[in-house]
């Protein structure tokens, strides 16, 4: 097995070099991050019921105590580190408390007048459970009476079944409130890429890789993602217009839809009763993503800048604490005021200045190279490189305005990575003189070149050892010098499949999750199954089949024809090849992989006139997904 590599003396050199540039002196968030600690985490992993593992919140254990950072870890994300790993129960003020350190986010508990109200619970159910459980031994039992999702990212609605039951939200007993479009961003987000997205994720959040000081030291947004049950329930109620109030068990939210911000459906909220401010995922400790690299649609920077002066102009003069749906609060309304503004400005910033470069004529990568924050905001703690940074998030606002093509006619129509690095190979010589050369590359610490002609020849022969390590290699001393994690866990991941291969775990991407496929609307999930019809096998077939859904009144037409698969909800087809009838549930189970299509049809679940061949026959032509395909290899 090839052991893990010690951090090179250039490593260690640029890592060393940073501790002259930011403030370590500054000792505000340490002080921030231990204020009202109750109670920690109790030991030991969180399980399923069968026994299969969830998540562990000890995973960042290792940091504890070490102030200096290691070798092997930039300084400025191994403070980040000691600071996410700080979990336990926490008081954020009279009636807010916080369970942090059992997932990647937080779970925030509000005391109302007869019970609480649970904010974001988390990706999985078992650990949603898990913190609410912690929460009431150290309070006073109560019933939930609502839960509220600041936003449509899984580890804000993931673990919602763990907290609430759905019996009682369908009686009224418990409000689900969500900003308007939540459902529809939520499920969009997680089925129609949604494989490609968590075998992404693999590489942007590290979870196969071992946590210590040579491998992933958490996200920058927590200590980790849980791996556990992801459920939904649909809102009792969306907040569409800004300024709305609600009154919640005796407490007055003001709320403010900010989308397209860091997430499509998100929102602030203000509790006037306790002077206490959110502004959800879009000001925490870290520079946030405007383009995460597991993959997403791009989000608006300037629109985040803009909701971010709003939340200064209408609360920034009265809130005395800001709570997060990551990290630690603040407190005081000058630190409050300096933790948005400082947001709102690197925002700006990134926006204004790529779209000026640009107008210059300047390139993604050219722009992204030349782009630094001004040094007010540069050592200011809260927007440094943990999660986003400003390398991607420049290439992402570029692509936003002016989409993937940079205007070089030798980049129209490029060719595909394995005749690319074909090529790429033959003129540098053959491998083992592009190997040769970038070894002495490497001794001279260019690890960036080294890891580019690298790839080349791993594309052009995936077998060839002395490259993939040499390629390994280099991806690991950018990882010890990455600030960004996510950016330290992709190196690292690279370097990992590299050296032992590709895995295959059993884990199912999200698209497949029970409770994502039946809160598609029906032409959200045919559009999904559009996405799987196998184009190319498909293009010789037509089939028209009418839908009728048992126990409603709701129809609709499929159309295979040219390769595409086209569809009509509440209509039907003329001359249909048949007509199917079954009820939703039986649809939702079959697509999302539960139930089989032939035993449903043999069951009489699935009815078919006059027979239900052409719809096997199209199901016959949908594909299906791993979420174990290569990324560092063809």
């Amino acid at each position: 097995m090839t052991e893990r590599k010690p951090a090179s003396r250039f490593t260690a050199d640029s890592n060393r070099a940073l501790l002259n540039e930011l403030p370590f002196e500054d000792r505000r968030d340490f002080d921030e991050a231990g204020r009202g600690f109750i109670a920690p985490l109790p030991e030991g992993p969180v399980l399923k019921p069968n026994g299969d593992f969830v998540f562990d919140p000890a995973r960042l254990d290792f940091v504890e105590g070490r102030e200096e950072a290691p070798g092997t870890v930039n300084p400025s994300l191994w403070r980040q580190a000691r600071l996410i790993a700080k979990g336990g129960l926490f008081k954020v003020c009279e009636r807010i408390y916080q369970v942090r350190g059992y997932d990647i986010s937080n779970l925030t508990v509000i005391e109302g007048d007869s019970g609480v109200i649970v904010v974001d619970p988390l990706i999985s159910a078992e650990t949603a459970r898990a913190a609410l459980d912690l929460y009431f031994e150290h309070r006073p039992e109560r019933r939930v009476v609502a839960v509220i999702h600041s936003h449509s990212h899984i580890d804000h609605y993931g673990g919602v079944r763990g907290v609430i039951d759905e019996a009682d939200v369908t009686a009224g007993r418990v409000r689900v409130i969500a900003p308007e479009g939540f459902v529809e961003a939520a499920v969009s987000e997680n089925v129609m890429a949604g494989n490609a997205m968590t075998r992404r994720s693999m590489y942007q959040f590290g979870p196969l890789l071992a946590p210590d000081d040579r491998g992933t030291v958490g996200t920058g947004l927590g200590t980790g993602i849980s791996l556990g049950t992801v459920t939904l329930i649909n809102p009792t109620d969306e907040i569409a217009e800004d300024g709305q109030r609600m009154t919640l068990d005796g407490l007055t939210f003001e709320f403010m839809p900010t989308p397209d911000t860091e997430a499509p459906a998100e929102m602030h909220w203000y509790i006037k009763e306790l002077k206490a401010l959110t502004a959800a995922e879009n000001c925490v400790h870290t520079m946030h993503n405007t383009y995460p690299i597991r993959g997403a649609q791009v989000r608006d920077p300037q629109a985040w800048s803009m909701y971010l002066n709003e939340t200064i102009e209408r609360w920034g003069g009265e809130a005395e604490v800001m709570y997060g749906m990551h990290h630690w609060p603040s407190w005081g309304r000058e630190r409050i005021v300096e933790m948005l503004g400082k947001g709102r400005d690197a925002y700006r910033y990134i926006n204004d200045q790529t779209l000026r470069l640009a107008n210059h004529g300047q390139t993604p990568n050219e722009i992204a190279a030349e782009i630094r924050l001004p040094e007010s905001l540069a050592r200011h703690w809260a927007i440094r490189d943990y999660y986003g940074t400003i390398s991607h998030n420049v290439k992402a606002t570029y692509t936003r305005y002016l989409g993937w093509y940079d205007g070089n006619p030798a980049n129209l129509d490029a060719l595909p990575p394995v005749e690319v690095a074909d090529k790429y190979v033959e003129y540098m010589g053959g491998a083992d003189s592009v190997t040769e050369k970038a070894r002495g590359c490497f001794e001279r610490g260019e690890y960036r070149w080294v890891a580019e002609v690298m790839k080349h020849v791993v594309f052009a022969d995936p077998s060839n050892r002395d490259a993939r390590e040499l390629a390994a290699d280099a991806m690991e001393q950018l990882a010890y010098q990455a600030e960004s994690s996510t950016w330290r866990n992709a190196y690292l991941t690279g370097a990992q499949e590299l050296r032992f291969g590709t895995p295959a775990l059993p884990i199912a991407s999200e698209s497949a999750s029970p409770d994502t496929i039946p809160a598609l609307t029906l032409s959200m999930l045919f559009n999904y199954l559009a996405v799987r019809l196998d184009g190319p096998r498909a293009a010789g077939r037509e089939i028209t089949l009418n839908l009728v859904f048992d126990g409603t009144d709701q129809i609709a037409w499929l159309r295979l024809e040219n390769g595409a698969l086209s569809h009509t909800v509440d209509r039907s087809a003329a001359d249909p090849d048949a007509t199917i009838t079954l009820d939703r549930r039986t649809l939702d189970r079959i697509v999302s992989g539960g139930l089989d299509l032939d035993e449903a049809i043999s069951s009489g679940a699935v009815r078919g006139d006059p027979d239900t061949s052409a719809l096997t026959g199209l199901f016959g032509l949908l594909d299906t997904f791993s979420p174990w395909f290569p990324v560092i290899e063809p």
